[in-house]
C-alpha cells in the first residue's frame, strides 16, 4: 500500500468496493458484515480509523486514526472471527494491515471475491452501493449471486461423482502440519479431514440447488493423476530448463500430479538450476532465490485459468526465468506495482495455499516478487496480463562489462560517456564508478566502504582482501566480501600470476 493509493481510496468515497469505519478501540459486528458482502460481491478495501464527510460536494473520508494501544486486539480478533467456522463459511485467511498516515494509523484490508456464497453468522450479505443488505431470506437475490460466481469461477463447480476415495487424503496430514507451521494455533490443527474440506469451501452444499459434492478445487488440490486427468484430459504443467541445448532442452519434467505435489516438484526442479547467490537485505543475508521460486511458482499453480486447456509452462534460460498459463484477464498489459489492485481468478485454491503457508496473502507475493527480484538480478520482474499470463525473470545481473559491451553496439563508448581526458591505463573515473554501484541494492556502509577502497587503490595497482583491511581496518571475511562485490559489478579484474584473488580496477575503454 503506498500513501498515493491510500488517498485515491479516501478520495473516491464508499460504494461498492470501498467501505470506511469510525471505529477506534474494538471491531463491530458491521465490520464482518461487509466482510462478507465484498467477498459475494466485487471484493473490496475496508479502512477502519476513518468516517465518511463531505466536502466540496462529494462524499470522500476523513481519517481519525484507530487507538494505538488496541490495534494489536484488534488485530488478533479480526483473524480469530474470519478463521472460525461457526462465525464464516467458507472460512477467510485474512488481516488487518496498519498505515501510518500523517501520524494517524489506519487499519485496511482487501477483501477478494469468492467463488462461492460466502456466509458471516449464517446470515448471507451483499453489496449494494455503499450498504451491505442482508438477502439471506430473498431467494432470487441468492440465485444471482450464485449464478454470478458459478459463471466467473470454474474452480467451484461441484463434481458429484467425486468421492473421498478418489482423493490424496493422505496429505491432510502433511496440510495440518504446514498450517500450524503458518500459525501455531490454525483451526485446521484440530479438524477432522472433512472439516477441513468443508472449512476451505472444497466439499459443499449447494444452497440453491441442495447438491451436494466435491469441487473442481478439491480435485486440482488433492486428487489422484487419474482422477485430475478424467476430469481436466489436458491438465499439466510443463518444466524446462534450456541453457546449452538451446533449440530443445537440457532438462525436462511433465507434471501431472495434484497441486500440492506439483507445488514440491516446481520448487525442486527450479533450485536444480538457478543459482544460490550471496544476497544481503539490509546487513542480513537472505535467500532471495527460494523467495523468487515460491512466488513465481505459486502464482503459475493458484492463478492459472483452468477452464483453459492452453499447457501451464516454466522456463529457465541463461538469463530468464519465464512462466505462461491461460488467464481470465480483466485488462490486457503490463502490471504496475504500485497501482495494481490484484484480484483473485482462482479464489478457493488461493485460500488454500495461504493457510498452509505455499502464498502470501493478495498482493504480498507481487511486493515480494519485486523486493527480491531485485536483490537477485538488479532488475525487476514484468508480469503481463492477458489471454496468455507472463511472468519474466531476469536471473542475469548487468555489469560493467556487459554495459560497455552494449554500448559498443550501438555507438562509440568513447563518445557517449562524458571522460575528460582519455589515455591508456587511465582507472575508471569516480562517476563512472558510482553510476554502476547505484545499480546495485547496496547499504550506505558498503557504498561508502568501497569509496575509500576506489580512493585509496592507484591506477594498476595490484591489490586483495589484506589491502582492503589495511584501508578500512576490517576483519578480513569482510575485506573478502567486498573484493566479490567489486567482482560481481565488474570493475575489477583478476590479475594472473600475482597471487590468489589479486585483481586491479579497470581501465577506461579496456573493455571494447
Amino acid at each position: 500500500m503506498t500513501k498515493e493509493f491510500m488517498e485515491k481510496l479516501l478520495n473516491s468515497g464508499e460504494g461498492y468496493t470501498i467501505e470506511y469505519k469510525e471505529i477506534t478501540n474494538e471491531l463491530s459486528k458491521s465490520v464482518f458484515e461487509t466482510v462478507c458482502a465484498f467477498s459475494n460481491r466485487y471484493g473490496g478495501h475496508i479502512l477502519l480509523g476513518v468516517k465518511e464527510i463531505e466536502r466540496d460536494g462529494h462524499k470522500v473520508g476523513e481519517v481519525v486514526g484507530v487507538d494505538k494501544d488496541k490495534i494489536y486486539d484488534m488485530k488478533r480478533n479480526f483473524i480469530d472471527v474470519v478463521n472460525n467456522t461457526n462465525k464464516f463459511n467458507p472460512t477467510l485467511y485474512l488481516e488487518l494491515e496498519e498505515f501510518d498516515y500523517d501520524g494517524k494509523t489506519i487499519l485496511w484490508t482487501y477483501i477478494p471475491a469468492t467463488s462461492q456464497l460466502c456466509f458471516c453468522n449464517k446470515k448471507v450479505y451483499d453489496r449494494n452501493g455503499d450498504a451491505d443488505q442482508n438477502v439471506t431470506s430473498k431467494t432470487i437475490r441468492m440465485g444471482e449471486i450464485i449464478s454470478r460466481k458459478s459463471a466467473d469461477y470454474y474452480e467451484s463447480r461441484v463434481l458429484p461423482y467425486v468421492e473421498e476415495s478418489d482423493l490424496k487424503m493422505e496429505l491432510m496430514d502433511k496440510v495440518r502440519k504446514f498450517a500450524q507451521a503458518n500459525n501455531s494455533v490454525h483451526p485446521w490443527k484440530t479438524m477432522s479431514d472433512m472439516d477441513i474440506m468443508r472449512s476451505a469451501g472444497l466439499y459443499v452444499e449447494n444452497k440453491n440447488t441442495g447438491e451436494r459434492g466435491f469441487t473442481l478445487a478439491a480435485v486440482l488440490l488433492l486428487g489422484k493423476p487419474e482422477v485430475i486427468k478424467s476430469c481436466m484430459p489436458y491438465y499439466r504443467v510443463d518444466a524446462i530448463y534450456r541453457v546449452e541445448n538451446v533449440d530443445r532442452y537440457d532438462d525436462r519434467l511433465i507434471i501431472e500430479d495434484n497441486l500440492i505435489e506439483a507445488y514440491d516438484k516446481l520448487i525442486e526442479f527450479c533450485i536444480k538450476h538457478m543459482d544460490d547467490r550471496f544476497v544481503l537485505d539490509k546487513d542480513l543475508r537472505v535467500d532471495a532465490r527460494s523467495w523468487i521460486v515460491r512466488e513465481v511458482v505459486a502464482n503459475l499453480l493458484i492463478h492459472r485459468d483452468y477452464s483453459n486447456a492452453y499447457t501451464a509452462r516454466l522456463v529457465i534460460e541463461k538469463s530468464m526465468l519465464w512462466t505462461e498459463n491461460g488467464s481470465k484477464s480483466r485488462f490486457n498489459g503490463k502490471l504496475d506495482f504500485n497501482t495494481y489492485v490484484p484480484y483473485p481468478k482462482n479464489p478457493l485454491i488461493a485460500n488454500f495455499f495461504v493457510n498452509i503457508g505455499r502464498a502470501d496473502t493478495l498482493g504480498s507475493g507481487f511486493r515480494n516478487l519485486n523486493k527480491y527480484t531485485k536483490l537477485y538480478s538488479n532488475s525487476e520482474p514484468e508480469l503481463v496480463e492477458g489471454d496468455v499470463f507472463k511472468t519474466k525473470i531476469p536471473l542475469i545481473k548487468t555489469t560493467y562489462r556487459d554495459y560497455l559491451s552494449e554500448k559498443n553496439m550501438r555507438y562509440d563508448y568513447l563518445s557517449e560517456v562524458d571522460i575528460p581526458e582519455y589515455r591508456n591505463n587511465q582507472k575508471i573515473s569516480r562517476e563512472m564508478f558510482e553510476s554502476i554501484y547505484k545499480k546495485y541494492s547496496y547499504n550506505k556502509t558498503v557504498i561508502s566502504n568501497m569509496d575509500k577502497i576506489f580512493k585509496e587503490i592507484d591506477e594498476g595497482q595490484v591489490f586483495g582482501s589484506s589491502d582492503i583491511v589495511s584501508i578500512l581496518g576490517c576483519a578480513r571475511s569482510t575485506a573478502a566480501e567486498l573484493l566479490r562485490r567489486l567482482r560481481e559489478m565488474g570493475v575489477v579484474v583478476e590479475v594472473k600470476g600475482q597471487g590468489k584473488g589479486k585483481c586491479r580496477f579497470v581501465y577506461v575503454g579496456e573493455v571494447r
